[in-house]
């Protein structure tokens, strides 16, 4: 019988400046109850000026560790869309300065739903006996592809990392990751989408327009798909494993907005106050989110050991995943 995946640790790293929704209304049109009317958002951490992905997952990755116990991994992945740079991938970067040297390393961008494509990757490194341990991080530095002057998206957005460690296990001890549930719809990649600097725009004869380095997002589809998306993934993720909606604990969502994290709650059935939320203290920090509002419910004891947990996401792509596990005991061992 293959390994399963075991979830043994988490951390997460915020940057230490703090902005809140009062200092962007002093530089453009918006208050602070606009924002929180729409998004539930209070204030974001923004990384200072020369500070990269890869010094937050670093910082986010050590605390994982710690929090397993362990100081080594045999595999690193790395779930962003703000890389270091084009190329290499930052996971190797993230690798070395952790002393993991010589262990694999690889980025998945599948923008905010890449920390759960990152889980099933790792899951499938483990469970092939590929690796024994594995660091999966999530990590974005937003506020570098962010138009400041634009509300729609500059409000929404934050910096940070967070991260877990898995460990080879049994599929039936807590902690045990899985099923997945995975999915894309390409004709929606315009919904969320930079468009300056791949081969794409490369590749024309056009130059890159003034603002197409920036992110852009179409806000009511991507609400839309959002919620249905991660409504169906979830449920057939809960299918697969023959549990209720009513035996969930917990449902860890992507943190995009409050609104959206109250009505998936409500179309799935689930009680709105077992719905993790921390996005009014960090804002939508993308492929981050999960593994931060994992760690912040851990420091705040809001997850206890054999929790029922769900963790499901939506981002640019179009891409959604779900999965599944009960809480583990995190002791270090």
């Amino acid at each position: 019988m293959s390994a399963a995946a075991v979830l043994c640790g988490v951390g997460s790293y915020l940057p230490p400046r703090v902005v809140t929704n009062d200092e962007l209304a002093g530089r453009m049109d918006t208050t602070d109850e606009w924002i929180r009317s729409r998004t539930g958002i209070g204030r974001r951490h923004v990384a200072d000026p020369g500070t990269a992905t890869s010094d937050l997952a670093v910082e986010a990755g050590a605390r994982a560790l710690k929090s397993a116990g362990r100081d080594s991994a045999d595999a690193v992945v790395v779930a962003t869309m703000t890389p270091d740079h084009p190329c290499p991938a930052t996971a190797p970067a993230v690798a070395s300065r952790l002393g993991l040297t010589g262990a694999a390393a690889f980025d998945v961008g599948a923008v905010c739903s890449g920390f759960v494509y990152a889980l099933a990757a790792a899951t499938g490194l483990v469970s092939a006996g590929v690796a024994r341990r594995v660091l999966v991080v999530g990590a974005e530095v937003n506020s570098t592809v962010l138009d400041p002057a634009d509300r729609s998206t500059s409000v929404i957005f934050g910096d940070g990392a967070g991260a877990v460690v898995l460990r080879a296990g049994e599929p039936d001890e807590p902690g045990a990751l899985g099923p997945f549930d995975l999915g894309s719809d390409g004709t929606g990649a315009d919904h969320i989408m930079i468009a300056a600097g791949g081969s794409r725009q490369r590749g024309s004869d056009a130059p890159a327009g003034p603002g197409d380095a920036y992110m852009t997002m179409r806000g009511q589809e991507v609400f839309r798909h959002a919620v249905l998306r991660m409504a169906a993934s979830s449920r057939s993720v809960l299918a697969e494993a023959g549990w209720d909606v009513a035996d969930l604990d917990r449902v860890v969502s992507h943190q995009a907005n409050q609104r959206i994290i109250n009505q998936l709650a409500d179309d799935l059935g689930v009680p709105r106050d077992r719905a993790v939320s921390n996005i009014e203290r960090v804002g939508n920090t993308g492929a981050a989110s999960i593994p931060v509002a994992l760690a912040d419910a851990v420091d705040r004891g809001g997850l206890d050991e054999g929790d029922r947990v769900l963790l499901t996401a939506f981002g640019g792509g179009l891409s959604w995943g779900s999965t599944l596990l009960r809480w583990p005991p995190l002791d270090g061992s």
